[in-house]
């Protein structure tokens, strides 16, 4: 079956707000083996919201409508699906009674605004909310299609959709196994990965392959839906091998954990430490290996030199070099490298220095240069030198991220 989300509400039609909803709902779908075809959002305009409902029934069975259900004059989701499907409107005496004894509960008396939310779509199942005041509704059209309202607010539109929602349809759904695998991918961008898979996964429509992309890291996602779970994972492992043969050691997560997760199983299993030393992530780095529960295991910290003093005073980067060589140079990578292994007496050592813009640069090493330098046990320090496309200071610095995580995790793997 296909399902359609709107979204509704001019809030969510601003910079500042963004529709995590409809994702949540998309993901929750798929696992029942529903594809979402559509995905709207509306804002508070009951004659557009209308059209649009018209509009989605028109392309899936199933359609789901977040937002516009509170007490307000703008929440007109209500009189708008009453609209698109020709249903009438009922008050509802009970809702109001637990609407009135929610409140009391609080110490609270109801305001008169609040019965707006009692009103019900002619033969609908009303959704208990546990989390608001506003209920949840299902409705069953003649033609079999469903239209679920839920709240809108993630704190209470998840647990309803939880609760009440996705049981309802999971019993109407024929019953499918689903199958899945995540690989995550670094060291290639997203049009070179496509470029090898794309031969694999489009001889195949289940499983389903989809590629998801972020500066320097890539995700893919194998889906397979069958009556049978083992006919299930027969196909995704059919497909995962070829996968894993074409791409190699470019994986560097079978199970989707990320790369910094990755790289401190792989110190724990080795029982060696590592510490970070950083000039333009400021960081970052160490941002990311800090955020893995349990990395006090294997990450004994880092250092942050973002000018030349601090790269001499905590790491011991010698001035000759800076002068001669500049703080953006493989020289300069490899020293500070050298310096916060000396300092902390870890195993290893990674380093980045470079020019995240947007001023800075040389004609050698314009902005988007960045060195990762990298002191090991076995062997000398050595750094590598990465170009990144510069005008956007961020994705740089995330760039430059991935590949010094990635530079680590190649060496480990060796």
């Amino acid at each position: 079956m296909q399902a359609a989300i709107i979204a509704v509400g001019s809030e969510m039609l601003t910079p500042s707000r963004v529709d995590t909803n409809s994702l949540y709902l998309t993901e929750k779908l798929n696992d029942l083996g529903v594809e979402v075809v559509q995905k709207l959002v509306i804002g508070d305009h009951r004659p557009r919201l209308s059209a649009a409902i018209r509009f989605c029934l028109e392309q899936a069975e199933i359609l789901i409508v977040i937002g516009g259900l509170g007490p307000t004059e703008d929440d007109l989701t209500r009189e708008a699906v009453a609209d698109a499907t020709g249903r009438a409107l009922v008050f509802d005496k009970q809702l109001v009674a637990a609407m009135e004894a929610r409140f009391a509960a609080l110490g609270r008396k109801m305001a008169e605004i609040n019965k707006r939310q009692a009103y019900v779509l002619e033969g609908a199942e009303v959704l208990p909310n546990a989390r608001g005041t506003a209920p949840g509704q299902w409705v069953v059209l003649a033609n079999r299609q469903v239209v679920v309202l839920v709240p809108g607010p993630p704190a209470e539109m998840k647990p309803l959709a939880d609760g009440e929602v996705f049981p309802r349809l999971a019993k109407m759904l024929p019953p499918l196994a689903l199958a899945t695998l995540t690989y995550r991918i670094a060291g290639m961008g997203e049009s070179d990965v496509d470029a090898r898979l794309a031969p694999i996964y489009k001889q195949y429509e289940n499983p389903v392959t989809t590629i998801l992309a972020k500066a320097g890291d890539i995700t893919i996602h194998l889906r397979a839906q069958c009556a049978e779970k083992a006919e299930a994972e027969r196909l995704i492992e059919e497909v995962g091998a070829k996968i894993r043969a074409e791409m190699g050691n470019f994986i560097y997560s079978f199970d989707g954990a990320p790369i910094e997760e990755v790289i401190l199983r792989r110190l724990v299993a080795r029982e060696q430490t590592l510490t970070v030393a950083e000039s333009l992530t400021a960081g970052m780095v160490g941002a990311r290996f800090g955020s893995v529960p349990g990395a006090s295991r294997a990450f004994v910290g880092g250092m942050v030199t973002y000018n030349n003093g601090q790269k001499q005073a905590l790491l011991g980067v010698d001035p000759w070099t800076l002068a001669e060589h500049s703080e953006v140079s493989e020289a300069v990578a490899i020293q500070m490298a050298e310096g916060a292994k000396a300092r902390t007496s870890a195993h290893w050592a990674l380093s980045l220095t470079g020019y995240a813009g947007p001023d800075g640069g040389t004609e050698a090493n314009p902005v988007g240069t960045v060195f990762v330098g990298l002191a090991g046990p076995d062997r000398p320090a050595r750094a590598k030198r990465f170009r990144f496309p510069a005008g956007d200071r961020e994705r740089v610095r995330l760039f430059a991220l991935h590949a010094a995580l990635n530079f680590l995790r190649l060496e480990l793997e060796a």
